[in-house]
């Protein structure tokens, strides 16, 4: 209860996730029984209609985060839900968006010349997208240990009631800029995936979505597993 009184944001998140993660399986159970199918006219019908779905189902995970974010930006850098080897994984507060990208390369083997010339630039324009906020976030972390900062954290049991407000102050410029860099990764994750997906036809963006959610789900049983044995040790 006190753990829950102290920070709702991450508890409401980590109950909400257990739920999506279950919804998860289901679809990427889905995915993979309408890879199998042969083409029909009925099979594309149920692509499209499972691809809507399971779009929607990672717009309720994006929003929750938001709420999350909202409330308490600083958990989502690194989050008490993720396995220490998930953790490894973050950028950002989430994926990296040229993740996906590769796990096109690794389950679409029937791309054309068009498709292949269009994901290379996609390619292109989400790494250097993210080569932006990446040196947006280093900046931000040069700030937070400079000195002026660092030297009133470091005092915050004895600060006097002027030094209290400038650390105050300093924390909620740094929650605004944390809070900016994550919306901006959040839109290119979205944006990534958007650009992915008129790409690609509806039976190879079903082959992407079925990686995503195999790769998404496999890490975290692997880290689950890991981190219980390490704990047991």
């Amino acid at each position: 209860m006190a753990a829950a009184a102290a920070n709702p944001a991450r508890e409401r998140f980590i109950a909400f996730l257990g739920g999506w993660l279950e919804r998860q399986q289901t679809f990427l159970d889905q995915l993979l029984r309408l890879v199998d199918l042969p083409s029909s006219e009925n099979k594309a019908h149920q692509q499209r209609h499972l691809i809507e779905q399971v779009l929607c189902h990672y717009q309720q995970y994006f929003a929750e985060k938001a709420l999350t974010a909202e409330e308490d930006v600083f958990v989502l850098f690194s989050p008490p839900w993720l396995s220490s080897f998930e953790r490894t994984m973050l950028w950002l507060a989430g994926f990296k968006p040229s993740l996906v990208l590769r796990m096109v390369d690794s389950s679409v083997e029937d791309l054309t010349a068009e498709q292949a010339r269009e994901m290379e630039a996609v390619k292109g324009e989400t790494r250097r997208a993210e080569r932006e906020l990446s040196e947006i976030m280093a900046r931000i972390q040069e700030s937070v240990a400079a000195p002026p900062i660092l030297a009133l954290a470091r005092r915050v049991g004895r600060l006097m009631d002027g030094e209290i407000s400038s650390l105050d102050l300093a924390m909620e410029t740094l929650k605004t800029a944390m809070l900016g860099v994550f919306e901006s990764a959040d839109g290119l994750r979205g944006s990534t995936v958007r650009k992915v997906m008129e790409v690609l036809s509806p039976e190879q963006t079903v082959k992407v979505l079925a990686a995503v959610a195999q790769f998404q789900l496999g890490i975290r049983r692997w880290g689950l597993k890991r981190d219980s044995q390490q704990q047991q040790s």
